[in-house]
């Protein structure tokens, strides 16, 4: 039996095998060669869409010389001063763990674009007040602690006074008083 592999091997039967091999890799190495680049293609133009590189680069990015005269010709459009209209004060308690009772009583103005804006949110006043108490009777004393607490305050009652004025636009949620006992 062993002298029947080493007829083998001496014909040639082995080498055939070993190189075989190599041309089994040869694919693979073409496909890689041709894999790679276009992974590689397609990487980078992926990196330049989302980093916006690619508007710049097809000009899409810069206004052209005739847009930029048009909007030199066209008047500025003139911002009015801030309408600040106040909301009523809340009383509301907040969720404690044990008997101890914790309440919050805040006061806030909002900030509107326009004076034309202060009627409209007076006939939604109802809504507002209801989103924004139902909200606040879920918040725990810990909630409202330091500016963190207060910036996700503000944001959450921006947030709630925009969805129930819809089509008026409301820029800001101002705290002119607020005490957690």
């Amino acid at each position: 039996m062993a002298e029947d592999l080493e007829e083998d091997f001496e014909d040639g039967e082995g080498s055939e095998e070993s190189s075989d091999s190599p041309k089994r890799k040869l694919p693979i190495k073409k496909i890689l060669m041709i894999v790679l680049p276009i992974l590689l293609l397609l990487g980078v133009g992926a990196g330049l869409y989302f980093t916006g590189m690619i508007d710049k680069l097809l000009g899409k990015g810069a206004p052209s010389a005739e847009h930029a005269e048009t909007k030199a010709a066209e008047p500025a459009k003139v911002v009015g001063p801030a309408v600040f209209h106040d909301l009523p004060e809340m009383l509301v308690n907040l969720q404690t763990q044990g008997r101890k009772q914790a309440f919050l009583k805040i006061k806030v103005a909002i900030e509107l674009e326009s004076p034309t804006d202060v009627p409209k949110v007076d006939i939604v006043l109802v809504r507002i007040v209801d989103s924004f108490q139902v909200y606040l009777r879920e918040l725990r004393p810990e909630d409202l602690q330091g500016a963190a607490g207060m910036h996700l305050l503000r944001e959450e009652l921006l947030t709630r006074i925009q969805a129930a004025v819809k089509p008026v636009k409301v820029n800001d949620v101002l705290f002119k008083e607020m005490l957690v006992q």
